[in-house]
């Protein structure tokens, strides 16, 4: 069988990453929604996660847990190592992912490609003030790292969230599967 990919959705918060990627997932079942683990707490809302303490992050991290991970925002994340099989294996799997930790991800997944997510600042802005988990302040070092710099030498594809999500998704897709749509 051929080889799949990670497919690393990132972008600046508020970006809409989490919306993106179920529509992706709606429309193509056969992709792989990767379930992070987060030093978050419980039901904060977004995507679907396993909230550990960092106690609880730091141990499965050094028991192998994890095959790629990092921190950002003062929280921990993780991708489950058992994505490499499914990759191996052929299946295609989206992950919502740091942008700094792409180079990592790139020396596990050959094949890793790149969803890069944007958004206009005004767009970033109302959409975080409205997910209501952040002060003013965190809010404002988020957009602070809205055009954070993705590293060199990677497959990224750059699409544009301001209108229709149908519309991402549609654009999305034709991105990453253009023989498929």
């Amino acid at each position: 069988m051929s080889s799949g990919r990670l497919i690393a959705v990132v972008g600046p918060s508020g970006v809409g990453k989490d919306s993106v990627m179920a529509g992706m997932i709606a429309a193509r079942p056969d992709m792989r929604l990767v379930r992070r683990t987060i030093t978050r707490a419980p039901g904060l809302g977004g995507e679907d996660y396993d909230a550990v303490t960092p106690e609880a992050f730091d141990a499965a991290a050094q028991d192998g847990a994890f095959c790629v991970h990092w921190t950002a925002h003062g929280l921990s994340y993780g991708i489950p190592a058992d994505v490499l099989s499914d990759v191996r294996d052929g299946k295609d799997c989206l992950a919502n992912f740091s942008r700094s930790a792409l180079e990592q991800a790139h020396a596990i997944f050959p094949n890793l490609t790149v969803l890069n997510i944007t958004a206009s600042p005004a767009t970033l802005a109302r959409r975080l003030a409205g997910r209501a988990r952040e002060t003013e302040a965190e809010i404002a070092a988020r957009l602070a790292q809205a055009d954070k710099c993705l590293p060199a030498g990677l497959d990224v594809v750059t699409i544009t969230n301001d209108g229709a999500l149908d519309d991402t998704v549609a654009k999305a897709l034709a991105a990453l599967q253009p023989a498929r749509v």
